[in-house]
Parts: C-alpha cells; sequence; structure tokens
C-alpha cells in the first residue's frame, strides 16, 4: 500500500531535522519503501510517499521522528485505481 505522509515540522525544529537526517539517515524499518518527497517554500511541511505492507511499520518509522514532526498519515491509490472504483458497480 502506498501511503502519502505529511509531515509538519515543529516550530525552531527544521535544522535538527536536517541533522539527525545527515547523522542517521532516514532510520526506516524492513518493510518501509520511501519513494519520493516534496517540501512546502516554507520549509515547514513535507509531503512525502511512502510504501508498507504494514501502516505498523511506519509507525515505528515515525516514532524515530515523532519529537521533532507531527505526521498525518493517507493511504492513497492511483487514479487509475480510482478510476475503477468509481465505475465499478
Amino acid at each position: 500500500m502506498k501511503y502519502m505522509i505529511i509531515e509538519r515540522y515543529r516550530p525552531g525544529r527544521v535544522k535538527e531535522i536536517y541533522e539527525r537526517f545527515d547523522a542517521k539517515g532516514r532510520m526506516m524499518p524492513e518493510g518501509v519503501k520511501y519513494i519520493g518527497s516534496w517540501i512546502n517554500t516554507d520549509v515547514t511541511v513535507c509531503y512525502q510517499l511512502m510504501e508498507s505492507d504494514s501502516e505498523e511499520k511506519l509507525q515505528e518509522w515515525i516514532r524515530c521522528w515523532s519529537d521533532l514532526v507531527d505526521f498525518e498519515i493517507v493511504p492513497v491509490i492511483s487514479s487509475a485505481t480510482a478510476r475503477g472504483k468509481v465505475f465499478t458497480k
């Protein structure tokens, strides 16, 4: 399953986020795959596309960052899959 992870950086903590990333990497557990990310121009929110078989694995990864970032997990499907759902009886 793919997930859009919305990361809201806590005020004044952005530098710490990048320092931890530089020191430790993404710290993703086995079973979680990073696909890509985009950050707003204010550098306060990151939209990160991830893939995982389990939301529990995502929660394990989130615990590594939850002191610096507030997370929202949104399961997502492709546009083609959504279209199929709309037109399936």
